[in-house]
């Protein structure tokens, strides 16, 4: 497709070219014609290379960065658009910032649909929309076919956390509740199914979502957790052994309290995976002090979360993990060796 100021709209059909001359106006034309009307971006907004956001006087300014290299693009429950900004913003919910603007960045590859393209950015804007914050700015670049797997995005992010809200592994103390905001290990086993063409009586589908809105019901309500950990890419076990080895504490769960879907504990026994090695996209680890946690949980359970407590900090052995298994028996829940899934978020 060549964007000739007098061709027509994009057709189904009409896939990302490289510009080989007369680049300018085809990168203009995508960014004017598709990008930006996706986005809710309005035409008289300004086309400078950096946008400008007020900031309120009072607290911290919080910025993330988050890449997004899911493969396939689509999957039950979410695709790379709606995966993208969701990763972000619960980066910035982790540490307790209310979101004030994003900037996506997009990497096509030569060939990619527009109608696809087209799509994911609207899936981008819904997830942006629901959680009340816009997309100002970003960059698009397009690479040669074959060198780019569809479509890459990383989502940078400011939010502003509120004066007084210290969120963080330094913070944990021995004797605090640890708890997650509902059940893991979907998103990874959603995955892996499109991917290998794994079929199942029920449709696993991502719990990719933003988390925002948990944390804000906390902040409101005079909560302050000790920490928060959004269990992506390594899962439960990886985020828990971070916060071990951080907060310098041991940390005791129990299997039999840690919840997990009927199907994706079947699918994980069938291929000899572990759901505490899963990534989730749409769940809250948190650790919160004992005087909390029974406030903490109802507010969840109030908004919809079906939050469990799964154990408590110890002081010893520091740094590590440890599980009491759904035999009664204790071992310690390490780092999984390599990766179970890789290119999942």
């Amino acid at each position: 497709m060549t964007f000739d100021p007098s061709c027509p709209p994009a057709r189904t059909g009409d896939v990302v070219q490289l510009a080989h001359g007369g680049g300018g106006r085809t990168m203009w034309r995508l960014l004017h014609e598709l990008v930006r009307p996706a986005l809710s971006i309005p035409a008289s907004a300004s086309s400078e290379d950096a946008a400008l956001v007020p900031l309120p006087a009072a607290g911290q300014l919080a910025f993330t960065t988050d890449a997004t290299v899911v493969s396939p693009l689509f999957f039950p429950g979410g695709d790379l658009g709606k995966l993208a900004v969701c990763g972000a913003l619960n980066d910035l919910a982790c540490v307790g910032a209310r979101p004030l603007a994003l900037s996506l960045c997009l990497i096509c590859e030569e060939g990619l649909p527009l109608t696809t393209l087209k799509a994911l950015l609207d899936s981008a804007q819904r997830a942006a929309a629901q959680a009340g914050v816009a997309i100002v700015t970003g960059d698009t670049k397009v690479v040669d076919r074959g060198k780019g797997d569809g479509l890459y995005a990383s989502v940078s992010a400011i939010g502003l956390t509120p004066v007084g809200v210290n969120i963080g592994p330094r913070a944990i103390r021995p004797g605090d509740v640890v708890l997650v905001s509902g059940d893991v290990g979907r998103h990874g086993i959603a995955i892996l199914s499109v991917r290998e063409g794994l079929r199942f009586e029920t449709t696993i589908e991502s719990d990719c979502a933003s988390v925002g809105g948990l944390v804000s019901t906390w902040l409101d309500a005079g909560i302050t957790p000790r920490c928060l950990r959004d269990p992506t890419r390594g899962g439960l076990a990886a985020a828990l052994n971070e916060l071990a080895l951080d907060a310098r504490v041991a940390i005791a769960i129990d299997e039999r309290l840690v919840p997990v879907a009927r199907e994706v504990a079947a699918a994980c026994e069938l291929l000899g995976l572990s759901p505490l090695s899963m990534a989730s996209e749409g769940r809250l680890l948190a650790i919160v002090a004992p005087e909390d946690a029974e406030h903490a949980v109802g507010l969840w359970r109030a908004a919809g979360a079906d939050t469990c407590v799964i154990g408590r900090v110890q002081p010893e052995p520091a740094g590590r993990v440890l599980l009491t298994t759904a035999l009664g028996t204790q071992r310690v829940l390490d780092f999984l060796a390599g990766e179970e899934l890789p290119r999942i978020c």
